[in-house]
């Protein structure tokens, strides 16, 4: 492939070669491509395998998989999902996983057949179960409607959660929690939790301490863009109903507060049950019409994404050859993240 090789914005010709990235030229090479040359996409919150109504059938998570590879993601961080897609490691044209097993989840205080609902006692050894099954990523359901309330709350007293926490990152884990309120978030954060999904109950000096502790921040905005809709089905709990209201209308101000403070934030669809897959190019331009700069939305869903996941950041000597050719430059027209031209993954010509 020639062309402009992204983030660092070398003109270059670049080889595949194994798998892996050359630029040592390579006789009789095979012309694929050109344009600028993309780290493949990384979905942050992402959930292959997962329906409306819970976990489907492998004919239909492998539609998932690859609807989401032809728009070029090529990473994701499966935030949960509660069938076995380990099959998929092995299939070369899918994209690669990082998974954080199953949601945990407070008893019937989360969707029904999504996570595995337990009580506060059991928490601390579900984290760790969970840490087994996963790839270094435990997720905790940090909040949900209590009905007698009628209005989010806390799922977990903090006790448990510093112990579960503790016992996700004794097992090499780091843990994610989804969180919409803020009544949670206080606990969460000092029980030491590495990531915040959704987040639209974070103020200022919450965010302060997760720029402090390095914890990330995955907004999952077009998620956030059906509150409304949650709201007007949930006309039996007006406190709650209204709360979404308000948590949707502080959303993208809450982000570009966050990128001023100096948050790390991601790129997450939370694709999977309301959400359809391939859509990794509308959260992008979601982040930068929130306030991030153009190369900041972009690199939160590549290259700082791939480095936070543990995999090389960009294109280098030896990299591994997962990469989106595009034929103009997505830095000055984030729409184009729509129409890859060309979509490389594990060094295979896939789209």
């Amino acid at each position: 492939m020639r062309g402009v090789v992204l983030p660092d914005a070398e003109h270059r010709d670049l080889y595949v070669v194994d798998g892996r990235v050359t630029y040592e030229p390579v006789r009789d090479a095979q012309a694929v491509g050109a344009g600028w040359i993309l780290p493949g996409l990384v979905d942050a919150h992402c959930h292959i395998g997962l329906g409306p109504d819970g976990g489907v059938a492998i004919d239909e998570t492998e539609r998932q998989a690859l609807t989401e590879r032809d728009a070029g993601m090529l990473l994701a961080r499966d935030c949960g999902v509660p069938v076995d897609t380990r099959w998929i490691d092995d299939r070369p044209d899918l994209p690669r996983i990082v998974r954080a097993g199953r949601h945990i989840a407070r008893t019937r205080r989360y969707l029904r057949n999504y996570g595995v609902e337990i009580e506060p006692d059991a928490l601390p050894q579900m984290a760790a179960e969970q840490a087994a099954r996963g790839d270094g990523w435990v997720k905790i359901v940090g909040d949900w409607i209590d009905r007698d309330a009628a209005r989010l709350g806390p799922c977990w007293p903090p006790e448990a959660l510093a112990e579960a926490v503790a016992a996700a990152h004794a097992a090499g884990s780091r843990v994610t929690t989804h969180v919409f309120g803020s009544d949670a978030l206080p606990d969460l954060l000092a029980a030491g939790v590495d990531c915040v999904e959704h987040g639209t109950g974070l103020d200022d000096a919450l965010l302060t301490v997760m720029a402090e502790r390095a914890v990330g921040l995955v907004p999952t905005l077009i998620n956030v863009d059906t509150f409304p809709a949650i709201a007007e089905q949930a006309a039996r709990f007006p406190s709650y109903a209204e709360q979404m209201r308000q948590l949707h209308s502080r959303a993208r101000p809450m982000v570009r507060t966050a990128y001023e403070a100096g948050v790390e934030i991601f790129a997450g669809t939370d694709a999977g049950g309301g959400i359809s897959h391939g859509r990794i190019a509308e959260e992008v331009r979601a982040l930068h019409e929130a306030g991030l700069p153009a190369d900041a939305a972009l690199g939160a869903a590549s290259w700082r994404a791939r480095e936070w996941l543990g995999f090389a950041p960009g294109l280098s000597e030896g990299a591994l050859a997962d990469l989106v050719v595009y034929d103009a430059d997505p830095r000055s027209d984030l729409t184009t993240l729509a129409r890859p031209v060309r979509v490389v993954l594990r060094g295979r010509v896939v789209r």
